[in-house]
């Protein structure tokens, strides 16, 4: 076979059903090869969104996502979406062209190293030089993708491999010396961990995003309903332990619950899952869990000891140990700790003012969770309205909220939704996004309405870059420098965001919706709220609604960058 068509095989062989990407000169041999092929293809409108595209879809379904661009221009249009799954454990392959073997390193037409630029940001690269090399390289990048704590792997395929022929077969199995992932934890550090959690009087769950990764949401629940310990989680954890359950605190760190900050901070005994401390949960880092032992379960021994001290470490597969674990601890004495946070729940719950008649994007989530019942998956952009959603959506099941944490992406939660759709065609698929975060990758309402892709689009529209301007008002003097987005040259060279006749909107989301095949809605009062969410569910078409939300609307509690949860602003507080 050609390069090119022993690439499709892999595919094949691999189980892969999608791809995402995008055309072009150097990569043209593989998409011939894919022409017949019963692979379903989608063309994206941009790279980027066929990475994120890609990187929803794993997320969702748990498979690994595959993208395919160009080289040059097209393959760094991939670069943000790979960084993104990289930071965020998500198994993805990309592949890319590239100019032929002998014009490498000539400056040729659409020239670039893109193994050299994804090197940082992948979990491995490879350049194809030889044809015969081609299979093998596949198979391993499946397997790297997959395996041990995931992440994406991209091939670069010159265009001269592409049409060079071999009779390598596909191997079925692949054995990479330094690659062996550990999946059953030391039965040593697992008894010491019972150990520890048998004496602890106060003792926390934090779960993380590796938790969903290694499919463990149901040990995690039997170990937690059965030791009586209450659960916290990441923004990635979402959905690993039911927000709904009595043992939950929702989630912690910067715009966690009050609760759910106050337990870390209170406690004896932290137990990490499938986390990895980063600063958004742990802030000051001297002042994070001052009281605690940690165990620190984790599939990724570079995790362990990388942020904080850890005095238990375990390395292996979070549903491997989580099983062992089960096998021998018993019931804690958390009776007395249990009634500590609950009455801190009661004290200080997630509130928002309700009273000015004004919309506020709280209230458009918390109608949209209860429309749903849970039964949908939620994708997000970045800002304000990603918080806002991780507070409120009160997420029930494992690989149901797909939002991009470590790289903290914007644009990054339409096309992921997409991805999310084509691994679920039948679902329901709700986008919640800001004017600022869509307009990033609107062009891919192109890709919805084309494919049949008939996700929910909510943009909670307060006409800002929100997060940015929350923290210009709180920390630099409400000076709104480059935040609004309404603004345009005929404005004041300084304005405060007090202004009382401000420029037209642009764009009219409704319109630009209707432009592009899909249906579009605008809402501004609360009654229309719910009607709205109920007419765009049974809408069988993609759809856009703009809900203009209260401008300066911030996201609380929320404990400020490297500060300590003493220096919480808790906000608004209506017990």
């Amino acid at each position: 076979m050609k390069g090119c068509e022993i690439v499709i095989d892999a595919l094949l062989k691999e189980k892969v059903e999608v791809i995402f990407g995008y055309p072009g000169g150097a990569i043209m041999d593989v998409f011939d090869a894919l022409y017949e092929s019963p692979i379903q293809f989608f063309l994206t409108r941009h790279e980027q969104a066929a990475a994120h595209a890609a990187d929803g879809y794993a997320r969702a379904t748990g498979k690994v996502g595959v993208c395919i661009a160009t080289s040059g221009p097209g393959a760094t249009n991939l670069v943000t979406g790979i960084a993104t799954a990289y930071m965020d454990s998500v198994p993805i392959v990309a592949l890319t062209g590239q100019v032929p073997t002998p014009m490498i390193g000539n400056d040729a037409f659409q020239e670039a190293d893109i193994v050299g630029i994804t090197r940082p940001i992948t979990k491995h690269n490879y350049l194809v030089n030889n044809v015969d090399d081609l299979p093998r390289i596949l198979k391993e990048a499946f397997l790297i993708a997959s395996t041990g704590r995931p992440g994406p792997v991209l091939i670069d395929l010159p265009k001269d491999v592409q049409k060079a022929e071999s009779g390598v077969a596909y191997p079925t199995k692949v054995e990479l010396r330094g690659y062996k992932p550990t999946y059953e934890g030391h039965p040593q550090q697992i008894k010491k961990a019972a150990q520890e959690i048998a004496k602890s009087k106060k003792p926390v769950i934090y779960a993380g995003g590796g938790v969903i990764g290694s499919e463990a949401a149901g040990e995690l629940k039997e170990f937690a309903t059965k030791t009586g310990i209450p659960v916290t989680t990441t923004l990635l954890g979402l959905g690993a332990f039911p927000e709904t359950h009595e043992l939950s605190l929702g989630m912690l760190g910067m715009h966690g619950t009050v609760y759910a900050n106050y337990a870390i901070a209170e406690s004896d005994l932290l137990i990490g899952i499938g986390a990895r401390f980063d600063d958004r949960i742990t802030g000051k880092l001297s002042a994070f869990a001052p009281n605690a032992r940690i165990i620190h379960i984790d599939i990724d021994p570079s995790s362990l000891h990388k942020n904080v001290k850890v005095d238990v470490p375990i390395v292996g597969d979070v549903r491997c140990v989580l099983k062992e674990l089960n096998k021998i601890v018993k019931r804690c004495d958390t009776g007395a700790w249990l009634k500590t946070i609950a009455v801190w729940k009661k004290k200080h719950p997630l509130v928002y003012e309700r009273k000015d008649g004004k919309l506020r994007p709280q209230f458009v989530i918390e109608a949209l969770r209860e429309i749903t019942g849970g039964d949908a998956i939620v994708v997000t952009d970045v800002g304000q309205h990603q918080m806002w959603a991780a507070q409120y959506c009160k997420v029930v099941k494992p690989r149901s909220f797909l939002s991009s944490g470590g790289l903290g992406t914007m644009g990054y939660g339409f096309p992921a939704a997409l991805g999310a759709q084509a691994g679920f065609p039948k679902k329901l698929v709700v986008v919640i996004s800001g004017d600022g975060s869509f307009q990033m990758n609107i062009q891919e309402l192109t890709t919805a309405v084309n494919c049949n892709l008939p996700v929910k689009v909510l943009i909670l529209n307060n006409r800002y870059l929100g997060m940015v301007r929350q923290w210009q008002e709180l920390f630099y003097k409400g000076r709104y420098a480059a935040t609004c987005l309404a603004r345009n040259i005929s404005c004041p060279k300084i304005c405060d965001g007090k202004a009382k006749k401000c420029p037209p909107y642009v764009p009219d989301f409704v319109r630009v919706a209707e432009a592009y095949g899909a249906v579009g809605f605008r809402v501004m009062k609360e009654k229309d709220v719910r009607p709205t969410l109920k007419a765009a569910i049974k809408t069988p078409k993609p759809v856009v609604m703009d809900f203009v939300v209260e401008q300066e609307e911030n996201v609380f509690p929320m404990v400020p960058a490297g500060a300590t949860v003493q220096e919480m602003i808790k906000g608004v507080e209506l017990v």
